[in-house]
């Protein structure tokens, strides 16, 4: 639950988990078009600054990918764990995995099951069904014969692999502002193994629920991620995630901002490099627009940097800052701030919504089984 504040901070509260999942959702849309595409094609084709703006992508402007998508599902598991845990049952990971499962079946399926009592009313979202690249590790582990299986940090799936796919969708974890930052890297850890095994790939993951956490509690990104450094230094094979955010303190400090120097910290294909650019392009962020800019303009993982960045953005100076032209077009914009209400309900006021003397909607929206 949420600590008991003032009416005005309720609000800021709720304005900056909506910059989050807004801001992540437009960073992803930035970078959707220009995902594959090196510096110098992207510069050929748009100009010498990159793209400015939003640009086609699976064949509309605007459109999220997998990034999006899958942040979307892991809201939707943490509400459903906290509903399962009015009833006396509690374990994240589950209802995350479980959350995870549906978004497979969105890869898969023409469109929801409606024979399905489990989806909730996300998993009933039409424009949801459309495969955007999902990355490989994610789905290996979410399909298969081994899909109903929990991976643990003690015998993860695809244990070799750190893909960006356990940091793009690991923001809303530092969500969850009640809670110690200590519990929130572990939760991430936790439902990063479902797919990501690899010390390195889940361990970023962690640090990046803890740097938005931090900042939805008032600190700097800087202090977040110093944070982030004392709680990974406490994990065995955190050597490249701590690489990767020294990386990033140190390019803030080394010169004037560029995509060069973006380059120099990475593509963005594994999940250390993902952070470490979201986080650079943050820290020298003039501002929303310029700092998203910097963070898909580059030869790499475009839509997961921008992913990673927006999330931060939004979380420092909440919806109202994100560029109004970028919002009016970005795909399943009332979805997105539909479940950021939701959640910030349930964290607020779950025991109205569920409790014994209230009606059936909430459990019909998120059921729990």
């Amino acid at each position: 639950m949420i600590p008991l504040w003032s009416r005005t901070q309720q609000q800021e509260y709720r304005s900056k988990v909506r910059g989050v999942l807004l801001g992540g959702a437009i960073g992803d849309a930035l970078g959707a078009g220009i995902e594959f595409d090196s510096l110098d094609a992207i510069r050929a084709a748009h100009g010498p600054a990159g793209v400015t703006g939003l640009v086609p992508a699976y064949g509309r402007r605007g459109a999220v990918t997998d990034d999006t998508q899958m942040a979307l599902f892991t809201v939707d598991g943490l509400i459903r764990a906290h509903v399962r845990q009015s009833a006396g049952g509690w374990h994240p990971p589950t209802d995350v995995h479980h959350a995870y499962l549906r978004w497979a079946a969105t890869q898969r399926d023409w469109g929801p099951d409606e024979r399905r009592k489990d989806l909730g009313w996300l998993g009933r979202e039409e424009w949801l069904y459309a495969r955007r690249a999902p990355g490989s590790a994610c789905l290996a582990g979410l399909t298969g014969p081994d899909a109903d299986r929990l991976g643990t940090v003690e015998q993860p799936k695809n244990p070799d692999s750190k893909g960006c796919g356990t940091v793009m969708r690991a923001a809303p974890f530092g969500l969850l502002i009640g809670w110690e930052p200590a519990l929130v890297c572990q939760l991430a850890i936790e439902c990063s193994v479902l797919t990501h095994g690899h010390p390195t790939g889940y361990l970023a993951a962690g640090a990046f629920a803890v740097i938005v956490h931090a900042v939805l509690r008032g600190a700097t990104v800087e202090e977040g991620v110093q944070q982030a450094l004392a709680l990974l230094a406490e994990r065995p094979g955190h050597e490249e995630t701590t690489a990767a955010l020294r990386g990033a303190l140190a390019a803030v400090r080394a010169g004037e901002p560029s995509a060069e120097r973006v380059a120099e910290l990475g593509q963005g294909w594994v999940a250390e490099e993902a952070l470490a650019i979201g986080v650079y392009c943050t820290l020298v962020a003039e501002d929303v627009r310029a700092g998203l800019l910097l963070a898909v303009n580059h030869s790499g993982d475009s839509d997961s940097t921008g992913t990673v960045c927006g999330s931060l953005l939004g979380a420092l100076h909440g919806e109202t800052a994100l560029p109004g032209e970028w919002l009016a077009e970005l795909e399943g914009r009332g979805t997105i701030l539909q479940l950021a209400d939701d959640l910030v309900l349930e964290l607020s006021q779950g025991a109205e919504l569920h409790g014994p003397g209230a009606g059936p909607a909430w459990r019909e929206r998120y059921p729990v089984g």
